[in-house]
């Protein structure tokens, strides 16, 4: 296996995973607080670092149907939550290309 690269984010507080700690979002990405996932709140960024993708899947979602991608902790390869591929609803159309990290799944660390 290769190197694995890291990116680290700038700012006194940072979302990290919280099994591996390494960084995940920064708050000045947050979108929205007001979002559930599979595990309780979770909140809604425009991006987050160290994560893959898992395939593209359609799900039925509390707003409807959209397509999703799994993401996944770079380093653990821990679940974090998931990225908006494509939102059926016009009115959801906002979510596409962000990206869901589940709170219970997150530390929120100072530097």
């Amino acid at each position: 296996m290769g190197m694995l690269f890291l990116e680290y984010l700038p700012g006194p507080k940072v979302f990290k995973c919280k099994y591996c700690r390494v960084d995940s979002a920064s708050p000045e990405d947050i979108v929205s607080k007001e979002f559930r996932g599979r595990h309780g709140r979770a909140y809604l960024f425009d991006s987050v670092v160290n994560v893959s993708l898992g395939p593209n899947e359609d799900r039925h979602l509390l707003t409807g149907l959209h397509t999703v991608n799994d993401i996944y902790c770079s380093c653990c390869q821990r679940l974090l939550g998931w990225k908006y591929a494509k939102a059926y609803s016009e009115d959801q159309k906002y979510k596409e290309g962000k990206f869901i990290l589940e709170k219970n799944m997150m530390l929120k660390e100072g530097r």
